[in-house]
């Protein structure tokens, strides 16, 4: 069975910083890019982050700011966004999911976790 599943999400003030872990199974991960993407109640899934097979990142959100950073272990089947200086308008449900491209368009991954909600106070 192919899963893709999510942890690392919680409650933080302004400012803190966040990692959150997508960990694979039942798909050989080393052949896939990976992405993360958010949705915020009442909006659209949102592309933050996604990066190649080998490591390289593909495209990021907030890439002048550099909040977010985006890396994989294919040794241990896991993808990881970092994220600092969070903020309120970060505040959304976290999907990982895995592609055989890494665009930024959701309709280009094949496979999507669960989520892990991430709720940024002021």
């Amino acid at each position: 069975q192919v899963r893709l599943v999510e942890s690392g999400g919680g409650s933080v003030r302004s400012g803190d910083s966040l990692k959150l872990s997508c960990a694979a199974s039942g798909l050989r991960f080393g052949a896939y890019a990976m992405g993360w993407f958010r949705q915020a109640p009442g909006k659209e899934r949102e592309f933050v982050a996604s990066i190649n097979r080998s490591g390289g990142i593909i495209a990021i959100i907030d890439s002048e700011e550099g909040r977010f950073t985006i890396s994989r272990d294919n040794a241990q089947n896991s993808v990881y966004l970092q994220m600092n200086s969070l903020k309120p308008e970060d505040t959304a449900v976290y999907y990982c999911a895995a592609s055989a491209v890494g665009t930024k368009r959701p309709e280009h991954y094949s496979v999507w976790g669960q989520g892990t909600q991430v709720t940024v106070s002021s």
